[in-house]
C-alpha cells in the first residue's frame, strides 16, 4: 500500500514539474531562427508562399524564420530532411499538394500521411492552376489549344516542372479529361528553366501557378489561357475557367505547414495562433491574391481532415494515371 501511494505522489510531482515546463516552452519559443523548409525551387508558386508566411512570422515572433528550399525527387528530399530535423520546432515543413498526393513509389516517402509521418499545424494558402502557352503556338483559347492537340497527336509539348508534382498530374488530367496527347518535357528545378524554354519557343506550353510564370505573363512572353479554380478569379476577369471548356475541371495547389513528429503540443500550439493571424493579414491576403494564391486559416485537426479528403479526391485520377503508364 505504501509503494502505491509513493507512486501516486511520484507521478503528482512529475506532473507539477512538467506542466510549468511545457508552459514556458509554450511563452518562450521561439527564442533563436526558425527553418521552414520548402519541397519546391526557389520562384515556384509553393516558394512564394513560404516565404510570405516567413516574413509574416518574423514579424510576429520578432526573431528570424528563414525558408530553406530542397527541391527534387518528388519532394521525398525536403520530406526527409524535415522529418529527420529536432522535434523542437525550430524545423518546420510546407510541403505542397504534390507531397500528399503523389502516386506511391514515384519517390521515397511520398506521398506523405499525416499524422503518421508529420504533426499538422495549419493551412497557408491555395493556388489554382494557369494554363499558359507560347504565342507563337497560335491559339488563344483552351477549346484551340485541344483542337490543335487533337489534329496533332503528341506534337504539341507541355513543360512539366517536377514529375508527380501538380504542375505534372494537372497536364496528365487535362490530357484524360480533354481526350488528347501532348508530349511531356520534365524539369527538376522549378519553373524558371521551363519557362525559359517555353518563352524560348522549345516548348509549347506550361501549367503552373500564377506566381511562377507572372513576370513573363506581364511581359507577354507566353499567354495564359485559362486558370483551374473552380470559378472565376476577381484578381483574373479576363480569364476563364478551365471548367468552362471542360465542365467540373479543377486543380488548385496549396500548402500546409508541419513539424516534426513529436514536436512538443505547447509549440504546435503556439506556430498554430501566429500562422492563423498571418494568414488572416489583410495586407498578406492581399498581396498574394494578386499573385494567385489565396490564404485560408485551419487549425491542426482541420488540416489533417483537409490533407485527407484531397487524397480521396485525387485517387481515381492517380490510379488512372498510373494504369495509362503501364
Amino acid at each position: 500500500m505504501k509503494r502505491f501511494w509513493l507512486k501516486i505522489a511520484c507521478v503528482g510531482l512529475l506532473s507539477a514539474l512538467i506542466a510549468p515546463a511545457a508552459q514556458a516552452q509554450s511563452t518562450s519559443y521561439p527564442t533563436k531562427p526558425v527553418t521552414i523548409i520548402c519541397d519546391a525551387a526557389a520562384g515556384s508558386t509553393p516558394d512564394v508562399v513560404a516565404r510570405f508566411t516567413a516574413d509574416g512570422l518574423s514579424r510576429s515572433w520578432g526573431v528570424q524564420v528563414v525558408v530553406a528550399n530542397h527541391p527534387g525527387a518528388g519532394g521525398s528530399i525536403a520530406a526527409h530532411a524535415a522529418s529527420a530535423a529536432a522535434p523542437d520546432g525550430y524545423t518546420l515543413f510546407m510541403p505542397a499538394l504534390s507531397a500528399f498526393v503523389a502516386q506511391p513509389g514515384v519517390a521515397p516517402n511520398i506521398p506523405i500521411q499525416v499524422p503518421r509521418d508529420f504533426t499538422p499545424i495549419g493551412f497557408t494558402a491555395e493556388n489554382p492552376m494557369f494554363v499558359a502557352v507560347k504565342p507563337a503556338l497560335g491559339v488563344k483559347t483552351l477549346a484551340e489549344l485541344i483542337a490543335l492537340a487533337k489534329k496533332e497527336p503528341g506534337k504539341i509539348t507541355i513543360a512539366a516542372t517536377g514529375i508527380g508534382r501538380l504542375t505534372h498530374l494537372t497536364g496528365e488530367l487535362l490530357q484524360m479529361r480533354a481526350g488528347i496527347k501532348l508530349l511531356t518535357v520534365p524539369y527538376t528545378a522549378g519553373p524558371a528553366m521551363a519557362l525559359g524554354d517555353v518563352i524560348g519557343g522549345r516548348v509549347d506550353m506550361i501549367i503552373e501557378g500564377y506566381s511562377g510564370i507572372a513576370a513573363a505573363i506581364r511581359a507577354g512572353s507566353v499567354r495564359p489561357i485559362a486558370e483551374a479554380s473552380a470559378r472565376q478569379l476577381p484578381e483574373f476577369p479576363d480569364l476563364p475557367t478551365v471548367a468552362e471548356t471542360i465542365p467540373g475541371f479543377t486543380a488548385n495547389g496549396w500548402q500546409i505547414l508541419v513539424a516534426p513528429v513529436g514536436t512538443p503540443d505547447a509549440v504546435i500550439r503556439k506556430v498554430s495562433e501566429s500562422l492563423t493571424k498571418v494568414v488572416n493579414d489583410p495586407d498578406i491576403k492581399q498581396k498574394l491574391a494578386q499573385l494567385g494564391s489565396y490564404t485560408r486559416a485551419m487549425s491542426p485537426d482541420e488540416a489533417t481532415a483537409f490533407v485527407q479528403q484531397e487524397q480521396q479526391t485525387w485517387k481515381p485520377a492517380l490510379e488512372k494515371i498510373a494504369e495509362n503508364s503501364k
